[in-house]
């Protein structure tokens, strides 16, 4: 079984493919999330302010398919510039608490809209 997730809450896709897939009702695979609101728009402000937007995206998806937080299994983080690690970090932590998934971070030369940040996860229940 495989259900398409598709909220208003978070950006709609920049192209073709859904913000999130959930399988056999116990996987939900979402989309990379780039500081984008549910509008459209880039946030202004540095790593700090797109992070949180990047995480605002991601809660408002999960909780739209019954997910929280505490069920990413694995996250990966792709930044512009490794230099905003600790910042991101920061952000990151705040609203990851404890739950505390597997994780990559990867240094990337671009990312869509020039962005600083994008965060794909993988939560299961």
């Amino acid at each position: 079984m495989r259900k398409v997730i598709s909220t208003t809450n978070a950006p709609a896709a920049l192209g073709p493919y859904s913000q999130g897939i959930e399988t056999q009702g116990t996987m939900l695979f979402l989309a990379g999330q780039i500081p984008l609101t549910p509008a459209g728009e880039i946030v202004a402000g540095g790593i700090t302010e797109q992070t949180t937007q990047v995480l605002e995206n991601i809660s408002a998806i999960l909780k739209d398919a019954g997910y929280e937080f505490s069920n990413i299994a694995k996250a990966t983080v792709f930044l512009k510039d490794m230099n905003n690690f600790a910042a991101m970090n920061e952000v990151y932590a705040k609203y990851l608490g404890d739950a505390k998934p597997a994780r990559s971070t990867i240094e990337v030369a671009r990312l869509p809209k020039d962005v600083q940040v994008e965060i794909e996860v993988v939560a299961v229940k």
